[in-house]
């Protein structure tokens, strides 16, 4: 069983740096337009912000800290999620439905994190 969970952690700290790379790919598609320009450094940072900061939780300091870090990683997800819907309703990159499976991985993502924050959360207080 401590195995499952120590894979399950990598699994998605893997799913991160592939969703960090997927990210620079939709970045390096976008137009030398002003707004792609300005979307392409915003989605960069807010898209690769997820993994690492996903790996300082693992080093958390507390249980409070781990949380924090957490919810950075949500909050990154979410700006990314933004960057994604110009992208898509502008559309800025061709064609437009290349950006949707990222979209659903943003979105399952994102869910994940949701998840893993009440669990952290419910957690510490059954500690208490």
């Amino acid at each position: 069983m401590k195995n499952e969970v120590k894979n399950k952690k990598f699994d998605l700290e893997d799913r991160l740096i592939d969703f960090a790379i997927r990210i620079s790919e939709v970045a390096d598609a976008l137009p030398n337009t002003t707004l792609g320009k300005y979307i392409k450094g915003q989605i960069i940072r807010s898209g690769s912000s997820p993994a690492l900061n996903y790996g300082e939780a693992q080093s958390a300091e507390s249980t409070n800290d781990f949380i924090h870090k957490l919810k950075i990683v949500l909050k990154e997800l979410r700006e990314t999620l933004v960057s994604l819907k110009i992208i898509y309703r502008k559309p800025l990159i061709k064609p437009i439905k290349k950006v949707e499976p990222i979209m659903k991985e943003n979105n399952e993502l994102i869910s994940i994190f949701v998840v893993s924050i009440e669990t952290a959360k419910n957690n510490k207080s059954k500690i208490k």
